[in-house]
């Protein structure tokens, strides 16, 4: 496990929202570290899009994250996406 990063957020979020975001941020963590079962990461994404509808935000907090945590939440969203596994892991 990486050590401990602040997570890029927006504290114009609800708590809820934020609750929801650092949940997927949490999925991608599981895809990298171990495994994450693939409805459980795309419900994540689901509830994260509602809160960050727009590409370019994605891709700015894609790359904060990444750049704290060194994990790309693209990569894991097109790895999951792409696989017909139940778990799945990264295969980094």
């Amino acid at each position: 496990m990486k050590a401990n990063y602040n997570y890029p957020i927006d504290y114009s979020w609800s708590t809820q929202e934020i609750t929801d975001v650092l949940s997927f941020f949490n999925h991608v963590e599981k895809f990298y570290e171990g495994k994450v079962a693939k409805v459980d990461f795309l419900d994540s994404y689901r509830k994260f899009k509602v809160i960050v509808p727009s590409k370019m935000q994605e891709k700015q907090l894609d790359r904060e994250f990444e750049s704290l945590s060194g994990y790309s939440t693209y990569r894991a969203i097109q790895e999951v996406k792409a696989s017909d596994k139940q778990f799945i892991r990264s295969e980094k």
